[in-house]
């Protein structure tokens, strides 16, 4: 087994409007990126369970090969800086996908 915050360089969140946050995941090399992407861990099923928010909430799931990553982004629960708002940069909603394990269809987990 193997988390995704073993493996990445850099998991990080931020606002993507008032209404939205992206989460990015980036790797600084080509084998960790592809053995993520090709695991198949990173859908909206697997978003929607991590962040306890209905699947039609994850807006988008892109990966960018030139750029070794992947951003997904979800609905926010309240419009930032609204009452009710506990994050109003988005910037501490990384941590769920931390502990996301990437284990490959190959059956091993990622380095």
């Amino acid at each position: 087994m193997a988390k995704l915050g073993d493996i990445a360089r850099v998991i990080r969140s931020k606002n993507a409007g008032p209404f939205e946050i992206t989460l990015d995941c980036l790797f600084d090399n080509r084998e960790h990126y592809e053995r993520v992407k090709r695991s198949n861990a990173i859908t909206r099923e697997t978003i929607a369970r991590l962040y306890r928010i209905r699947e039609d909430q994850v807006h988008r799931i892109v990966f960018y090969d030139q750029a070794l990553g992947f951003k997904v982004t979800i609905a926010r629960d309240a419009s930032s800086g609204s009452a009710g708002d506990r994050d109003v940069y988005g910037a501490q909603q990384h941590a769920p996908l931390m502990n996301l394990d990437v284990t490959t269809e190959e059956g091993g987990g990622a380095p």
